[in-house]
């Protein structure tokens, strides 16, 4: 690929700056761009068009979205890291988008299909999940940062630019945690992310159904390791996303796995007994087989064969698999696919022969079953696969980067909001509800709970700006919801809702879900401030985006730990007489241990391994105390 040139200023080489589109994927992740001009000559007229380019990682446009630590803790990405997969499951963390915004409770029952260690970081099961390698911890968002990090720097290194700004992709049904998530991972990695954009709203762009002025979409997306359809109304070039349904934890990973448990079953083998590392084999060989008999000129044949020997608990399996028994084994999640359809259709209020499109995307497209399901559904549309559905969505975030540089005006923009807009919680974090560039008007809630016991009043102050701390932001009111019912810890309900007109007038809600009590004000975000000052406060956030995530992920540590030491002594005032003297000296000296960490401002991994240490001592009793509490309370008592 062509380097992109560069300027000579004042006897200084400064490179050009360019904006990109990343598809930050379950599987495979991929960073486009389009190019300034580029000459093309049809019929003898030169011309000049602007296409969209995926731009090689290390030679290679799809980069593994895997993350690989060696025995010192450094991190590897891509190829290198997805072959160890297999030779060190342990060390070795795919499927990263999955565990964003999620916590422990949400990803228990899936534990055990990764080789790596996924944490339950506190008694609640709410906070992020935390994965364990070697002592350290890393959450879905430093992972993700590192992912962003080596295509960010190796699309640098192709075309000789610096990379400050981007669109990124998400899936339509991300909720706002996960979008926040995607957005401080790539702060992290040194990105001012102009835009959190959605997958299918990208792929109908690169489709260039924008220029169809008007129309109903359906994009079927089923990616590595999540699905979702989504329906979009195009009208004069704007894209509304009218209904999404899906399943964060349904792909061509779980065909992979549908695979390898029909192998289990047929040699009468459980899951239990195959090592992690035997484990992940078999996951590979079913992706294998997967793809093998998805060729076109193998698909047509029903008892074509994908045969291979694979070794497991000392004995040699002849792993088979034929076109008609792939069909079967993966149609159940084929047919989980087009509820989603339905239900979506359903939520638009829409019928199929409303549809004036469809659109594939995501890898897993490929199998021919899908196209197969499809078919008789929207028997009168072309069922649109012409681009690669790997890329179609990279390459749809780089145009709209292309349209926030102000090269081209085919696609319109909605009005959006400056700044960030968030509220203060515990330490001085500043908890984002409207991102910048939310389209408006808009409207979010969130909840929020109380951290005392007996907490009758709750400050809510409001800020605007782009840093982790609200110290650094600017600060729009602040109201106090009072009233609150007294009630333990964290059992109030709390629901803070932003809505934003749009003339960019604010209005803030807190509501007591449980009692009713409710408070509003008005804000204007936007009063007093000049578009300099706006401009400075958005570098202010690139510049020290880095600095800003580490204080951030200290503080929630410290956060989890000052709630994990409060739950567990109230624990054992509680519940004392059920515990042994040595149940309660032991957990005394873990709680003063964590309390020592805290106060000495130890580093994060420390932390963790102390949280870690007291919720793992403290789960069997804690566990013991609930069962007596339900046993008598099926009796019609309760504890003292």
């Amino acid at each position: 690929m062509a380097k992109i040139g560069i300027n000579i200023k004042q006897g200084k080489i400064e490179l050009p700056k360019v904006i990109v589109g990343i598809d930050l994927g379950t599987t495979n992740s991929l960073i486009a761009y389009v190019p300034n001009s580029e000459k093309s000559d049809v019929c003898g007229v030169e011309s000049i068009k602007r296409e969209p380019r995926i731009i090689p990682v290390r030679g290679q446009g799809l980069v593994p979205s895997v993350v690989y630590f060696d025995e010192h803790g450094s991190p590897s990405v891509g190829h290198y890291a997805k072959s160890k997969i297999a030779q060190e499951p342990e060390r070795t963390i795919f499927s990263v988008k999955r565990l964003l915004g999620k916590s422990y409770k949400d990803l228990a029952d899936k534990a055990d299909y990764v080789g790596y260690k996924i944490i339950d970081s506190d008694s609640t099961s709410e906070a992020m999940v935390k994965i364990e390698i070697d002592g350290k911890f890393y959450n879905p968002i430093e992972l993700s940062f590192l992912i962003l990090k080596e295509i960010k720097t190796q699309a640098e290194k192709e075309l000789s630019v610096h990379i400050e700004q981007a669109v990124i992709t998400v899936p339509a049904y991300f909720n706002d945690s996960q979008r926040q998530a995607t957005r401080d991972a790539g702060k992290l990695a040194g990105l001012d992310v102009l835009r959190i954009i959605n997958e299918p709203t990208a792929a109908s762009i690169a489709y260039g159904i924008a220029e169809k002025k008007s129309g109903n979409v359906l994009v079927y997306d089923l990616g590595g390791g999540t699905f979702d359809v989504s329906i979009l109304t195009l009208e004069e070039g704007v894209f509304e996303v009218l209904a999404t349904h899906g399943n964060t934890y349904l792909g061509g990973d779980d065909l992979d796995r549908s695979i390898a448990e029909f192998w289990l079953k047929k040699h009468q083998l459980t899951s239990n007994q195959l090592s992690k590392t035997e484990l992940q084999m078999l996951r590979m060989i079913a992706e294998e087989a997967k793809i093998y008999l998805s060729q076109d000129e193998i698909w047509g044949h029903a008892e074509a064969q994908f045969e291979q020997v694979f070794q497991c608990v000392n004995i040699n399996l002849t792993l088979t698999l034929s076109v008609s028994e792939l069909q079967n084994t993966v149609a159940p999640l084929i047919g989980e696919t087009l509820k989603s359809v339905h239900k979506a259709l359903s939520d638009a209020e829409l019928k199929p022969d409303q549809i004036d499109e469809v659109v594939l995307v995501g890898g897993s497209t490929r199998y021919p079953g899908v196209m197969q399901a499809l078919m008789p559904i929207f028997p009168h549309v072309f069922i649109n696969n012409r681009i690669n559905p790997d890329e179609v969505v990279a390459l749809g975030a780089a145009i709209e980067a292309d349209v926030l540089a102000g090269n081209r005006s085919d696609v319109l923009l909605l009005d959006v909001t400056p700044l960030s807009l968030g509220i203060e919680t515990a330490g001085g974090l500043m908890d984002v509800l409207i991102p910048r560039n939310s389209k408006i008007p808009t409207r979010l809630a969130r909840e929020y709970t109380t951290s005392v016991d007996g907490q009758v009043n709750l400050k809510v102050s409001v800020f605007q700006g782009e840093r982790e701390l609200v110290g650094e932001n600017r600060k729009l009111g602040e109201f106090i919801l009072k009233g609150i019912p007294a009630m333990p810890a964290w059992l109030p309900k709390i629901q803070i809702q932003f809505a934003l007109n749009p003339d960019g007038i604010l209005k803030v809600a807190a509501k007591e879900l449980r009692s009713g009590v409710e408070q509003e004000v008005e804000i204007q975000p936007t009063y007093g401030l000049t578009d300099s000052q706006v401009e400075e406060m958005l570098l202010a956030g690139f510049q020290n985006a880095q600095s800003d995530i580490e204080l951030r992920l200290n503080q929630e540590t410290i956060n989890e730990g000052n709630q994990m030491v409060y739950t567990a002594e109230r624990f054992i005032e509680k519940n004392g007489q059920h515990l042994s003297a040595e149940e309660i000296a032991g957990s005394k000296q873990r709680i003063e241990d964590l309390r020592c960490l805290l106060n000495d401002k130890a580093d994060r991994n420390s932390i963790n391994k102390q949280i870690e240490l007291l919720n793992d001592y403290t789960r069997p009793f804690a566990e013991r105390v609930m069962d007596i509490a339900i046993g008598q309370a099926l009796k019609g008592k309760t504890l003292d």
